[in-house]
């Protein structure tokens, strides 16, 4: 058999153990990453296609000629047509709460680095300051705990439940914002607007769908305390870009990390990469990037293409 990872650079930095598609018995071409124009050649013939961010059309899955198997490398499958999938009898396998730890993680690093007003100590101290000081400490920078704070959470599946419990470790109060998009009262759920009044800190954990478009856009952002904090390790597009620029630049929030962008990579510029917003951090899309995170991703793949060699395919979504 025959199978191609179209963009294994997507995920791996030479750093994982790939051994596992090895002995999957499959011939395998890997591609560090694929062009549009390169994926119809590449998946022709093959039986077995992974792919994490490279986008699998009707028409290029109407001519791969003997395509069995799509592996997503990812949770999210928007870049594969399901529908195409199942009408030519191609099995579409995704990898699931695979990234929970690491992203995790993220949100408290984001997190914790603008309570303690990191970055800008950090740049105080590469610019002499500290060092010209009168006293011991330098405390020019606002310095907050987590404890006794509330923490508002947008999407309570695997993620949002997991920053719950280690919000809960830290001493914060947790709220659930009822599920966007419903009108129906959901029992230990708040309606967004009646919660956002309330946290201090709001972690996004919802994927971006017509009703999580700009979820967190000027009016939601207004609702919130000046001295709030937003993180966001979903997707980019939930927050208003521009209105959050603006919230941080006129001091109506107290700080954001947004790990994600509406375009990525940014290569068109982004209202928040001027470098003259205020408390605010931005990360390249890496909160489920740890090696750990990676490694176990690969090898739901590969538990992925052996269970659907025996006949009893796992994760399945089309």
């Amino acid at each position: 058999m025959k199978g191609v990872f179209l963009d294994v650079g997507s995920l791996d930095m030479a750093d994982l153990d790939l051994s596992g598609l090895e002995k999957t018995g499959i011939s395998w071409q890997m591609c560090d990453k694929t062009d549009t124009h390169e994926v119809a050649a590449r998946i022709h013939g093959c039986d077995v296609v992974i792919t994490n961010k490279v986008v699998l059309d009707a028409e290029v899955l109407r001519n791969a000629g003997s395509l069995k198997l799509i592996c997503v490398a990812a949770t999210g499958t928007n870049n594969v047509d399901l529908k195409a999938s199942a009408k030519l009898g191609i099995t579409v396998c995704n990898v699931r709460a695979y990234g929970t730890p690491s992203v995790v993680q993220h949100v408290f690093t984001l997190l914790t680095a603008l309570n303690t007003s990191l970055l800008e100590y950090h740049q105080d101290i590469i610019a002499g300051r500290w060092q010209r000081h009168d006293q011991f400490c330098f405390m020019d920078h606002p310095i907050r705990e987590l404890a006794g704070t509330v923490i508002g959470i947008v999407g309570y599946g695997e993620l949002g439940r997991g920053v719950a419990k280690v919000a809960e470790a830290f001493g914060m109060k947790v709220l659930v914002a009822q599920r966007p998009g419903t009108t129906q009262s959901e029992v230990g759920r708040l309606a967004l607007d009646e919660l956002l009044p309330q946290v201090d800190v709001l972690s996004l954990h919802c994927p971006l769908t017509p009703e999580t478009k700009n979820l967190i856009g000027k009016p939601e952002l207004a609702l919130m305390k000046d001295s709030a904090i937003l993180i966001n390790t979903a997707r980019g597009g939930i927050v208003d870009e521009e209105a959050l620029a603006d919230a941080l630049c006129h001091g109506h929030l107290g700080g954001a990390g947004m790990d994600v962008l509406l375009e990525e990579p940014p290569v068109h510029g982004n209202v928040l990469l001027s470098g003259k917003i205020p408390r605010l951090i931005v990360t390249p899309h890496i909160a489920w990037a740890s090696i750990e995170s990676r490694q176990r991703l690969l090898d739901q793949v590969v538990d992925n293409i052996d269970s659907w060699k025996e006949g009893s395919p796992r994760r399945v979504v089309a």
